[in-house]
Formats: C-alpha cells, sequence, structure tokens
C-alpha cells in the first residue's frame, strides 16, 4: 500500500510518500519538502501571518499534486508546534481542509512524543527495553519514557530549537548572558519534569531523534547520512557539553561549515545543542543513540495499524 504523510512543521513543511503492509517496514519511496519557517511568520507573537498561511496553501496545493502522481491510496496530514501554538491555527487548519479537502489537523505536543515513542520503539525492538526517547523540533522538545509501545509517560515543552532562538537570542553570536539567561530558562523548564521519567527508573536504552541531535552527532564524529541508516550514531554527554559550549560562541557562518550542518539549520543549532545538554545532564544519560525514525514514521505505522487491524 502507498501512503503519503504530510507533515507541517515550524520549519519544514514535508511530503513523505512511503510503500508499507503490515508486518514490514515503511519503504521511503518519494520525499519533497520545502523550509517555510511558519514560525517566522507568526505575528504579535502568536498569529500566524496571511503570507504564512498562504505560502503553506501553495505547499499544500503542490503536495495533493504529487501525491496524486506517485499513486498515494491514503494520506495523512498533520501540523506541529508552530500551528498548534497560533492563536489563529485552527482557523487556519480550518480553511485548509475546506480549500483542498485534506483533513489536516494540529498534533498535541502529547501525542507527538508518544507517536515518535512508537516509531522508535519499532526500530529498536523489544530487545531494547525500557526506552527514553528525546526529541528536539524547531518549537518544542518532546520526551518519553516507557516498556511498551504506548510510553509511560510522555510530554512535550516550549523548548524548540528554532523558538529559542528567537525569543532569546539578538545577536549572532549570542551575548555571553543571553546564553547564560537561556541556559537557566531550559534547565528550570526540564527539571520541573525529571521526576515524570525517573519514577520509572533509569533506562535500557536511550534514544534521540530530531535534526538537531542528528547535526550534533555528526559534528561529535559520527557517520554521515550517506552512510546509511543502518550505521550506529551516538552522542555523548562529554562531547556534548564541550560542543554547546563551542557552537554558543561561534557565528551561525561558522557552524555551517562543521560536518553535517545545513546553512538554514545552523542558527538554532546554538540553542538546540543547549536543549540537548540539558536534557542529557538532568536526565542522568551518558549517551544517546540517533535514530532514524521520528514522528512521520510513527504516524505511518499508527495509520497502518489502524487500516489492518
Amino acid at each position: 500500500m502507498r501512503l503519503g504523510v504530510l507533515d507541517v512543521g515550524s520549519n519544514t513543511v514535508h511530503l513523505l510518500v512511503v510503500d508499507a503492509h503490515q508486518g514490514a517496514r515503511p519503504l521511503p519511496a518519494y520525499s519533497h519538502k520545502a523550509e517555510l519557517r511558519l514560525a517566522a511568520h507568526l505575528e504579535d507573537g502568536d498569529r500566524l501571518s496571511t503570507e504564512g498561511e498562504t505560502r503553506l496553501r501553495a505547499f499544500v496545493d503542490e503536495a495533493l499534486q504529487i501525491a496524486e502522481d506517485k499513486g498515494v491510496e491514503d494520506l495523512v496530514a498533520f501540523a506541529t508546534s508552530a500551528v498548534r501554538d497560533a492563536s489563529n491555527g485552527e482557523e487556519v487548519l480550518a480553511r485548509l481542509r475546506t480549500q483542498t479537502r485534506v483533513d489536516i489537523s494540529a498534533l498535541s505536543g502529547e501525542e507527538e512524543a508518544r507517536l515518535t515513542f512508537l516509531a522508535v520503539r519499532r526500530w529498536s525492538g523489544w530487545s531494547s527495553g525500557r526506552l527514553l526517547v528525546v526529541d528536539i523540533g524547531g518549537g518544542s522538545l518532546e520526551i518519553a519514557v516507557g516498556i511498551d509501545e504506548e510510553p509511560d509517560a510522555a510530554f512535550s515543552l516550549p523548548l524548540g530549537a528554532g523558538r529559542l532562538t528567537r525569543d532569546w537570542f539578538t545577536a549572532d553570536p549570542p551575548s555571553a548572558d543571553e546564553v547564560r539567561g537561556l541556559r537557566r530558562h531550559v534547565r528550570a523548564e526540564i527539571a520541573r519534569h525529571v521526576g515524570e521519567v525517573a519514577r520509572y527508573g533509569p533506562p535500557d536504552h536511550a534514544v534521540a531523534t530530531s535534526k538537531t541531535f542528528k547535526q550534533l552527532a555528526r559534528i561529535g564524529g559520527a557517520a554521515p547520512s550517506g552512510d546509511g541508516p543502518y550505521q550506529r550514531r551516538v552522542l555523548r554527554d562529554g562531547e556534548l557539553t564541550e560542543w554547546a559550549d563551542r557552537l554558543a560562541r561561534m557565528p551561525a557562518a561558522e557552524r555551517a561549515g562543521l560536518p553535517g550542518v545545513s546553512e538554514r539549520r545552523a542558527p538554532q543549532l546554538a540553542a538546540g545543542a543547549i536543549v540537548a545538554d540539558a536534557a542529557m545532564d538532568l536526565l542522568g544519560l551518558s549517551e544517546l543513540e540517533v535514530c532514524p525514525w521520528a514522528l512521520r514514521e510513527g504516524v505511518i505505522l499508527r495509520r497502518l495499524d489502524m487500516i489492518t487491524g
């Protein structure tokens, strides 16, 4: 069966087409994405602008044509934090549903965490035991822990790399005071929720997903993406702490010259590293293994379970 997933993220809007059936891993068939940076199109702090909505509508129209051309039988569409947190987000999605007849809705932060956890569980397998999954997006940080396919605890915090860069940094590179202030803020936010994870005991396997973690692991010496998804890629706490400090002192142009760092993602990598470092420290993790599957794959797997169940 050919499935399509339309992911409206804070930075990127992405159509992923996969061939999948129950009992088999989804095989990517086609990918189309654009850096719409919807979070940067919020007016008055929390309202998606007309320009942002227009650009989103144009991409959805394009994605629908591509899905039809590629023979997609079933399309799942969802939005994450940028649209979810916008004061007019539901109005924008309602207009999209009416104009395009695509059933698109905003996932809650907890749903994001749970679906990402499902993807990591299926990728890692039962032998990984109790899983702890950490994901840093453009607008939010998701954490989930559990022994089964449904996590015992899952939550989302407004600590995305893009959001924090916009809200806390005014210079490139940011000042030492700005970095210190952000670090305090991030650690206080995460610390409030550490007990929700710790009550279930230490994880057997700690896993990270998202572009931020992939780039940080690559900077630390992990294999490049061209080596394929089955290479084991690990991010270690000591290396991350050192890089979090160095990245905050680099201008974005210098970060973009590091291995695996794209020019478009470089501006928000310093904030992302501060969040990653805080999460590993406060959760007591010496290393995180980077998983190639994340939210989109979780959405696909859940949809497939519903269709074939």
